[in-house]
């Protein structure tokens, strides 16, 4: 099969992507919404925050295996379709009364749970249908498909919100989560499915390890890259109690939509050029604006200035998400990709559950010591924050195994 019927193929399932980001979106907006107005405590939103997301994390390494022993395109329509029934429970829940946390905690385990068999299969069929050549330009879609939970979800979900309640978001996200695997279906009949490279589940743990391990600056990026992501994560979980105390949800969603949109310009210039060279070097330029764009975020206390630097952030985390993928994805054997992948995502993703974590309750107590509120006390560690990714980012250059990786792609 050609290059271009290929891409065309991943063109297809990109889209089915798409879609169940923008479902995910609105689901994640609206209980977001939903937990902040009932209990008023930014803890109790980044509890339910880090619940949808530590299980799909932990669960990510064994995915990988399971990524590279069977049919990639099957669990891509398993993890899709059975995310589904969180989502089914946490509405079942809604109509039947009032929800209480621990019933969305139990929905969002749950969707979050069979969803890691997605993202390890989904990576490594990148290399079963393009070339090299194409891998940046892939990179750029995945990006832009990322982007539209923060791009289209919130604005839709804000306007929802004004006629509606949470229980029509979960049901449209429902809906999408059909035409998701309906499109994977569709294409894995005409992908060949590769053979198993490893029998044994705990060898393949191992060798997926290994092969992380043994690549030294794949290794050093991806533990930056955890560290990198503790202080991205602290900006997106305060990020809304910062707009939600001094605006309203729909509000919030038009300002999210306004952020995001920095990713879709970045996304389709990434997906129609790429990059060609010059990944290190990019990718520490893009993460230390990041970092800067974080730090004003954090400063204004008003919803224009706290949209033009959310704008600017994420219109630079693409560039450096598609250098990391670059970097790392070159470096690995193709038969290695889905061990890899699932361990990369978890190594990587570390940095999000210690923010999840800890940054809703610390802003609760810090807004309470300083009496300035949760706002404000999340608009200091969102700053204190963004200083940090500066200092990490400039220092990525100055390491020679990771300046290696770009000579060895």
């Amino acid at each position: 099969m050609n290059a271009e019927s290929n891409f065309r193929k991943f063109i297809f399932l990109w889209v089915g992507e798409l879609i169940s980001q923008i479902g995910g979106g609105l689901t994640s907006f609206g209980l977001g919404v939903y937990v902040f107005q009932q209990t008023g405590r930014a803890t109790d939103m980044a509890l339910i925050t880090l619940i949808g997301f530590l299980p799909g994390l932990i669960l990510s390494i064994p995915a990988g295996v399971l990524a590279d022993k069977y049919d990639r395109r099957l669990l891509m329509v398993i993890g899709d379709g059975c995310s589904g029934m969180g989502i089914v429970f946490t509405l079942w829940c809604m109509i039947n009364g009032e929800v209480t946390l621990s019933q969305i905690g139990i929905g969002v385990f749950i969707s979050s749970a069979f969803s890691s068999l997605l993202e390890p299969s989904y990576k490594a069929t990148i290399n079963d249908l393009l070339t090299k050549e194409d891998f940046s330009k892939a990179s750029g879609l995945l990006s832009l498909a990322g982007s539209a939970k923060y791009l289209f979800s919130p604005i839709i979900a804000g306007l929802l919100l004004t006629i509606s309640d949470v229980k029509l978001l979960l049901m449209i996200d429902i809906c999408t989560f059909i035409l998701t695997v309906v499109c994977t279906l569709i294409i894995r009949k005409s992908i060949e499915k590769k053979n198993s490279t490893t029998d044994c589940f705990l060898r393949g743990l191992k060798d997926g390890w290994n092969v992380v391990y043994r690549s030294k600056g794949v290794f050093i990026l991806v533990m930056l890259a955890g560290i990198i992501t503790l202080f991205i994560g602290i900006f997106q979980v305060l990020a809304v109690p910062m707009l939600l105390s001094i605006t309203d949800s729909k509000t919030l969603g038009i300002a999210e939509t306004i952020c995001a949109s920095g990713m879709l310009i970045s996304g389709i210039f990434l997906g129609i050029r790429g990059i060609k060279k010059n990944f290190v070097k990019i990718l520490s330029i893009s993460l230390t604006l990041s970092g800067v764009f974080i730090l004003g975020f954090g400063i204004f206390e008003r919803v224009l200035p706290m949209c033009l630097f959310g704008f600017l952030f994420f219109a630079a985390l693409p560039f450096a998400s598609n250098c990391l993928e670059y970097l790392s994805r070159t470096n690995i054997p193709d038969e290695f990709q889905g061990r890899a992948w699932g361990l990369i995502g978890f190594l990587s993703q570390l940095g999000y559950v210690v923010a999840y974590s800890v940054s809703g309750t610390i802003a609760d107590h810090l807004g309470v010591l300083t009496g300035r509120g949760v706002g404000r006390a999340s608009a200091m560690i969102v700053g204190i924050s963004g200083i940090c990714l500066m200092a990490i980012s400039l220092c990525i250059p100055m390491i020679k195994r990771i300046r290696e990786l770009e000579n060895n792609a």
